[in-house]
């Protein structure tokens, strides 16, 4: 019967909460223990067993009193291994970073009352420069909802600290420690972040004699040669604002970045994505063919039927080359999903567990970041760097100082020269930028 208790219950193992607490007080306590517990504020609850343990022993039940010592105990064990700075109280996320082989890796610890209570790692390609990539993953962190800002973060000594501080917000305060306790954690992150890269490379290292077999059978599946070398494109625009397009190269299955080729549109108006990549493509393989240099052996574009052929007309018609072109399709939820091929098109049956499938996805993954990084590149140019190059006395501190106090174009263009000033920029620099911005607008 539904009524009765568990076993678990009579050995003094489980509350038997459906059937002994039914009121929503009770409930609400076990949430909040739960919560505290989980964000490193467990006074409460040690204070709640020390209360229960001497309530037994002063009733002489010692045995449940052990079972309560033992329980505070087992929460001091693990307060002590979360315990990363004893001198403070302080909710803080510390911050470290690594870069190798073209992948960057950002390590986060969260500390809460002086606890680590979690880590946060992530691994990413990164193109730019080192800083500005950790920059931009930055101003990324804090928009993801399950990110709370604290009231300190600790960063890198390389980074620099006024543009973090304009990313985010005037509610945190920014540190570089440079010695003792605190450096040592940031340095731990940073070590960290190295040790969780190194394992990656060891594990794609061991799996070079998969990824040798995924590009054979590939080949096989598609009926042509191993593609030994691939090329893959994709467009990124967003409203139609500065159209850019990538390539990305796989060489034995696996990236050379050296060979990657970025592209702004310089022939079509607005989000065309056809007539993008009818430009692209054309200027890519004119070259290769032009220059003599070597083609790919298979050609991937990013999106279905459209793409594919708009690629094989270039190619055929108006280059006379003979290049395999496949397209890779996404679900509706942007996920890889298929890959086309041949005339007419069809779908090439690929497991999802395949390693085939694995590599068309990883390529797919690499292209797309690799086209978005570079649009937001030209986006920020456009938007922000550019327009403010060019005006005589505005070095690099003035231009953060800009960005942290307006944190928009249209704010400094709304802005007034005694606003400008404000900032500790000189009259003559104020109004020179104000000059240049109602130019660039009209």
């Amino acid at each position: 019967p539904s009524n009765k208790v568990c076993f678990y219950y009579h050995i003094g193992q489980c509350n038997a909460h459906t059937i002994c607490h039914t009121t929503e007080d009770y409930w609400q306590g076990l949430v909040e223990d739960v919560k505290n517990f989980l964000n490193g504020h467990d006074d409460k609850i040690v204070n709640q067993l020390k209360a229960k343990m001497k309530d037994m022993s002063d009733q002489m039940a010692f045995e449940r009193a052990a079972e309560y010592r033992d329980l505070i105990e087992a929460v001091s064990t693990l307060r002590t291994k979360q315990r990363v700075i004893r001198q403070d109280m302080q909710d803080r996320d510390i911050f470290g970073y690594y870069v190798d082989k073209g992948w960057m890796c950002v390590q986060v610890f969260f500390v809460r009352q002086g606890k680590l209570i979690q880590r946060d790692v992530n691994m990413f390609p990164y193109y730019n420069d080192a800083e500005e990539d950790f920059l931009t993953y930055m101003g990324q962190f804090y928009l993801d909802s399950r990110h709370l800002k604290p009231k300190e973060i600790f960063i890198p000594g390389d980074i620099d600290q006024e543009s973090v501080e304009a990313l985010v917000g005037d509610e945190v305060k920014v540190f570089k420690p440079k010695r003792g306790e605190k450096k040592q954690l940031v340095n731990l992150a940073t070590k960290n972040a190295r040790v969780s890269l190194t394992q990656k490379f060891d594990l794609l290292e061991k799996d070079i004699a998969k990824t040798q077999g995924a590009i054979e059978n590939l080949g096989k599946l598609m009926g042509i040669p191993t593609p030994v070398r691939i090329e893959s494109f994709d467009n990124s625009n967003i409203m139609g604002t500065s159209p850019v397009s990538a390539m990305v190269v796989f060489e034995n299955g696996k990236p050379n970045k050296k060979e990657y080729r970025k592209y702004k549109i310089k022939t079509v108006e607005g989000p065309d994505d056809y007539a993008s990549m009818r430009e692209v493509i054309r200027r890519r393989y004119s070259r290769v063919k032009r220059d003599g240099l070597t083609p790919p052996d298979l050609i991937i574009m990013d999106g279905g039927q459209g793409q594919v052929n708009v690629a094989k007309d270039v190619l055929r018609n108006e280059l006379n080359l003979s290049i395999p072109v496949a397209g890779l399709q996404k679900n509706d939820k942007h996920q890889t999903n298929e890959l086309l091929f041949g005339d007419p098109l069809r779908v090439i049956d690929l497991p999802r567990q395949s390693e085939e499938f694995f590599l068309l996805h990883r390529i797919q993954d690499e292209v797309h970041r690799f086209a978005i990084t570079f649009h937001r590149q030209v986006r920020s140019k456009n938007s922000f760097s550019s327009k403010l190059d060019g005006v005589e006395g505005l070095g690099p501190k003035r231009k953060q100082k800009l960005l942290k106090n307006f944190k928009s174009m249209t704010a400094i263009q709304q802005a007034s020269v005694e606003d400008i000033q404000a900032l500790g920029i000189p009259k003559k620099v104020a109004q020179a930028l104000l000059d240049k911005l109602s130019q660039d607008s009209h």
